[in-house]
């Protein structure tokens, strides 16, 4: 087989991947709230069954990103990742007691710490200027699932019936259908995945358009070292390889010189924790992935409760509108995915950041104490939802395309463990926040307008800083310290 028939195979795997998290998400949410009250269990055991799946992943994210970077492969750790949702899932199914349930959201969750692995890896086999298209197409495929999974739900809640001593019912039936899906895609990553060989730096960037090559200086920063840029350049062009270093405002991850690489082929030779994260430009994405998240799973915990009040909706109306919010944010995706060819990561997330606080402003003055009669609070919230909604592709797809250029491709695995980690608990947070003052709209939505505005000035700081590295590009080393110093 061709190496670009496996291409294709294994990024339809990896999208496979990616849209049954979201089934598992959309089958299993509408239905656990009921299934906790057969089995007894107290209203504040949903808030730790939905936790349980988000801290599982947390830790096991960035385990499984640092067995990627060490082994340079995936297969294995997606084949053993599934395991986890498989048997998670089966526990799910049996129904035995609310400690069950939960143990079975802990262990699923675990699974879902494969993701790191997954963006590591396409990190790795993806040019830069490509990299933000393909996690658009990635992200796109989970939404994808979110929409249609609680379609699944029309026929699982007519299940009736017992396999063996296990009762399948409305309740049972999703753990069953998921534990089944999972089977079936470790089938796919047996026969339909390939580690495929990494992209050589050098070459990717001397084939480059010069507009790409613009872009890089500014964005893309190549995760290597002049000394290593000219090792790996074939042609021997050394003021190209010089050129392609990172500006000087961006300290250089940590990453093994060309001698250390020789004597060991470890990625976390000379790795530093602190020199690794503790840098401005990646402090701002990681704070980019936690606001976003938990602004996101803060708004989706109060909208129920919101629509309720204000509109008497029940369960058909939330699912209608959840439906719709799934189409905007695909078509969001979509958008992105045809925007990322055309803008820099940085002019994307700007974009997205815009949108954010525009919706942030408009919630907490509409939303916060609806005016008007029915048909006018109705009108503010459907625009607050759909703004909110907006924003959200722009700055997910910019912010994990960024955060992979400016950490080390080495070590892309832990460090996507890390992010991923970031955004599990801002997951974890949000709906805690949101789900505990929804009787005082005001401080929740203006801490949330309050977050995002804080993020917006750290990313203009850090472009304006990058503006000065651009402008100090072809100047004297000395000079260039001076300009990243100022900046």
């Amino acid at each position: 087989m061709d190496n670009r028939r496996k291409k294709k195979l294994t990024f339809f795997t990896i999208g496979l991947i990616f849209f049954l998290s979201g089934v598992e998400y959309a089958v299993i949410l509408p239905t656990i709230w009921r299934y906790l009250q057969t089995l007894n269990a107290a209203p504040y055991f949903l808030g730790l069954v939905l936790s349980a799946f988000s801290f599982s992943g947390l830790l096991s994210g960035p385990l499984f990103g640092h067995w990627s970077d060490r082994t340079g492969t995936t297969k294995k750790i997606l084949l053993f990742a599934n395991l986890f949702e498989i048997v998670g899932n089966f526990m799910y199914f049996m129904e035995y007691s609310k400690w069950l349930l939960l143990s079975s959201r802990l262990v699923a969750g675990i699974g879902t710490g494969a993701g790191s692995s997954i963006f590591g890896f396409l990190t790795r086999i993806t040019a830069a200027e490509d990299r933000a298209t393909v996690f658009a197409a990635v992200m796109a495929c989970r939404q994808l699932g979110l929409l249609i999974g609680p379609a699944f739900n029309i026929f699982l809640r007519l299940c009736d019936f017992h396999l063996g001593p296990f009762v399948v019912n409305k309740y049972t039936a999703p753990g069953l259908f998921m534990c089944l899906l999972w089977v079936l895609l470790q089938l796919a990553v047996v026969f339909m995945y390939w580690d495929l060989p990494h992209l050589e730096r050098g070459r990717v960037q001397e084939g480059s358009t010069s507009r790409n090559r613009e872009e890089d200086s500014d964005e893309a920063k190549p995760l290597m070292g002049s000394q290593e840029a000219v090792a790996s350049n074939p042609t021997g062009n050394q003021s190209f390889a010089a050129s392609s270093v990172m500006p000087n405002h961006i300290s250089p991850p940590s990453s093994p010189l060309p001698s250390q690489a020789l004597e060991s082929s470890s990625p976390f030779n000379n790795f530093s924790i602190s020199r690794e994260f503790l840098r401005e430009e990646v402090v701002v994405l990681l704070a980019a992935q936690f606001i976003t998240l938990f602004n996101q799973t803060a708004l989706e915990t109060m909208v129920t409760p919101l629509t309720q009040k204000f509109f008497g909706y029940g369960e058909l109306e939330n699912s209608v509108m959840y439906s719709l919010c799934g189409v905007e944010v695909i078509a969001g995706f979509l958008f992105v995915r045809w925007l990322s060819c055309r803008a820099s990561d940085r002019a994307v997330l700007a974009v997205g950041l815009t949108i954010c606080n525009i919706a942030g402003v408009w919630c907490l003055i509409f939303l916060a104490n609806p005016l008007g009669g029915f048909p006018w609070q109705l009108t503010e919230f459907i625009i607050g939802v759909f703004l909110q909604v907006l924003g959200l592709p722009f700055v997910a797809v910019a912010q994990v395309s960024l955060f992979s250029k400016v950490t080390a491709e080495k070590t892309q695995g832990f460090s996507q463990g890390v992010r991923r980690s970031v955004g599990g608990l801002a997951t974890i947070l949000g709906p805690l926040w949101a789900g505990g003052l929804t009787e005082n709209m005001y401080i929740m939505l203006g801490v949330m307008a309050a977050l995002l505005a804080l993020l917006t000035k750290s990313q203009g700081h850090l472009t304006l800083g990058l503006v000065l590295d651009l402008l100090s590009s072809d100047e004297d080393p000395m000079v260039q310290a001076a300009f990243a110093g100022k900046a």
